[in-house]
């Protein structure tokens, strides 16, 4: 994304130079996390030296969403607890505690969390340095399959487009159920360890394109959420 919006933005700085730009960063929402929350279990000079750190993203969505929630249910913001599954072909889950982000499942880049269309989430790192070792790709080339070739895609081998993996659930292909079950799984797994990051659940609220709009997806996930009563 930030190629395409340092390109807008240079753009416009060409088209319109006296027009004022204003930046709004998908991050600043989760500005609110707390240390234990964003740091890695790094050595220290890499988050201050580097700045290595979880910043997480899709921050206006579990903003927007969020606030909204809370208004349709009627519940003050000082005193609410929701997670947030912003599911998409970029995917995330949100705890918001008072009106905060005070976790999410994002880290540095959008690569960290769930499993997405393309995107992998969560990998161990041992797993990609012995596929580095064993087949002599470089650090971009797995980083480009993690990012590009993974996900549904990676585990499906027809797409990373839900609609076209919905169908062929229905229709009985065994490697696209196996992904929507990981992927089930998966955003299941991240709800869960999220409500521990709140004093109180008020609600799980779905969004995305995914979110919105698959009634399968919402299903089984809540089918996998039954601890929650």
């Amino acid at each position: 994304h930030n190629y395409a919006s340092l390109s807008g933005i240079a753009s416009a700085q060409r088209l319109f130079p006296q027009v004022m730009q204003v930046a709004v960063f998908d991050t600043s929402f989760h500005q609110t996390l707390a240390p234990e929350a964003f740091l890695y279990g790094l050595p220290w000079e890499y988050y201050q030296n580097l700045g290595v750190r979880r910043y997480g993203f899709h921050g206006t969505s579990h903003r927007y969403v969020s606030r909204r929630a809370l208004a349709l249910l009627g519940l003050p913001e000082q005193e609410s607890g929701l997670v947030i599954a912003h599911l998409g072909n970029g995917a995330s889950i949100c705890a918001v505690r008072n009106g905060r982000s005070v976790d999410t499942s994002m880290g540095m880049t959008p690569l960290e969390g769930l499993m997405m269309g393309t995107r992998s989430g969560d990998v161990d790192f041992g797993a990609m340095a012995w596929i580095a070792g064993e087949t002599r790709q470089t650090l971009s080339d797995l980083e480009r399959v993690a990012n590009t070739a993974s996900g549904l895609l990676g585990i499906s081998g027809l797409s990373s487009d839900l609609r076209v993996l919905e169908q062929a659930w229905h229709e009985g292909h065994a490697r696209a159920r196996l992904a929507i079950k990981t992927f089930v799984h998966r955003i299941a797994r991240h709800i869960a360890g999220h409500a521990a990051a709140l004093q109180r659940l008020d609600g799980i609220i779905f969004t995305g394109g995914i979110g919105e709009n698959s009634v399968l997806i919402r299903r089984l996930v809540s089918e996998r959420l039954a601890v929650f009563g």
